[in-house]
């Protein structure tokens, strides 16, 4: 057994139903054998609560837990952000399509915890708003994500997403088409762009406060600036022909859209690596975020620290091996709801009639 394994300390039960799940002063634990596997490291120490009886292990913490084929984590983590699609990685990896889809998953959700655990209380500098549109199973299925990113830090705040309806110009048999989808499926909300941006800003700054809110002219923004109660706002417009260069005020934002262009295959344009579930769309998009706060500079040529480091929460650069070091639980994590529906896979899509969930006990 690797020394690494033997003093490794179990940080809480893993036992959601054990009061020594949220909180570890007071637990006590002892050691309960050891058991071997294929993978490295091939002996597991195995632990037992002194408290609830539970039994488990030091790969229990692990965000490799109850994987197949563990050494694809972190590899996915990179692939993903250089732009590949999933078809791509299979080969290189040999392995099946499902096990990739299935880490990708488990990457998307390790994301949205990683980012609800490490988020400000809220944002103590102007933040830039706009929607990235994109589509997913077809461009019948447009959708928005909107995101909330820090005007001086680059840091992304939150993000949401909506459904849209396909616009712009369409041949006679395309309208038809549209018709007979909306009818089958139904219609997306047609204030999704004003409701989701509203619960974007309400993620970003939990509490009332004082905030500077700058957009384009969409006019939804405004409709969604109104529901905000109790919030001393002031919204700053910029029109969305002024050039997008870094004396824009919605350049922090832009660049966002930009790298989520860049670096997502399921977002290049006329490619055939999009997403084909919403769900998927917003796995892959808290992964980028999570990167481009805590481990990208804030610039490639002069580096100028993390989003992250900016904002005080965090005094380094965190790789990606430091991001997955250790399994986060739900249970221990406060998801602000749409985040808690993402992180269960609870994001239908029009066109697939059985959406898979995540329900897997043992799998966070």
């Amino acid at each position: 057994m690797s020394a690494a394994q033997r003093s490794f300390i179990p940080p809480h039960c893993p036992r959601s139903g054990c009061r020594y799940h949220h909180c570890a002063a007071g637990w006590r634990w002892i050691r309960w054998g050891s058991f071997s596997r294929r993978c490295a490291p091939q002996r597991i120490q195995r632990f037992r609560c002194a408290h609830c009886g539970v039994t488990f292990s030091t790969q229990t913490f692990a965000t490799t837990y109850y994987l197949k084929r563990p050494a694809l984590l972190e590899p996915l983590f990179h692939r993903l952000l250089a732009g590949s699609g999933l078809r791509q990685i299979t080969r290189e990896a040999r392995c099946a399509h499902g096990t990739l889809m299935g880490q990708c998953a488990r990457l998307g959700r390790h994301a949205l915890l990683f980012l609800a655990q490490n988020a400000p209380p809220g944002p103590t500098e102007p933040v830039a708003i706009d929607g990235f549109e994109s589509f997913a199973f077809s461009q019948y299925h447009p959708l928005h994500l909107h995101l909330v990113v820090g005007a001086q830090s680059h840091f992304t705040y939150a993000f949401t997403h909506s459904r849209l309806r396909r616009k712009g110009r369409m041949t006679e048999r395309q309208k038809r088409r549209r018709a007979r989808l909306e009818a089958r499926h139904g219609r997306p909300a047609p204030h999704a762009i004003e409701r989701d941006m509203e619960r974007a800003l309400r993620i970003a700054a939990p509490a009332a406060q004082p905030i500077v809110v700058r957009s384009d002219e969409h006019p939804a923004y405004p409709r969604a600036l109104r529901r905000l109660h109790g919030y001393a706002l002031r919204h700053e417009r910029t029109p969305s022909l002024q050039a997008r260069t870094s004396g824009n005020p919605l350049f922090p934002v832009n660049l966002m859209d930009l790298l989520l262009r860049h670096h997502s295959a399921n977002h290049k344009r006329e490619g055939i690596a999009f997403s084909k579930r919403h769900q998927a769309v917003i796995e892959r998009a808290a992964l980028l975020i999570l990167w481009r706060n805590f481990a990208k500079p804030f610039s490639e040529n002069h580096d100028g620290g993390m989003p992250a480091m900016r904002l005080g929460l965090t005094r380094h650069r965190l790789s990606v091996r430091r991001i997955l070091k250790a399994r986060l639980f739900p249970s221990r994590v406060a998801l602000s709801e749409p985040w808690d529906r993402y992180y269960w896979g609870e994001v239908d899509t029009p066109g697939i009639a059985k959406p898979r969930r995540h329900r897997l006990k043992r799998a966070s």
